[in-house]
């Protein structure tokens, strides 16, 4: 049982990072990112662009509308918070 243990503590991953748009900035210390991704369909092989939706923390609320910001896994920080943002990566124009 120790050896499992172990082997299950080295094949630890990196964390999921994603890039996405922030679609709201309205809640205190949180914004929404929007992630879109191409995907081919199954039996029309066209290419399909599907968009999710997560909440993720600012912790210095300096993210607007329409900034493009990388977000990183984290633990549960809410009922719906799991996203932490790490860096914007591109101001929205304003």
């Amino acid at each position: 049982l120790k050896g499992v243990f172990n082997m299950a503590q080295q094949t630890q991953g990196q964390r999921k990072t994603r890039q996405g748009v922030v679609v709201s900035n309205k809640m205190d210390k949180t914004v929404v990112v929007r992630i879109e991704r191409l995907t081919r369909h199954p039996k029309y092989h066209r290419v399909i662009k599907s968009a999710k939706k997560f909440k993720a923390h600012d912790e210095l609320n300096q993210c607007n509308v329409g900034d493009l910001v990388e977000i990183v896994e984290t633990r549960p920080l809410s009922k719906e918070k799991r996203w932490r943002v790490t860096e914007i990566v591109r101001k929205a124009d304003v």
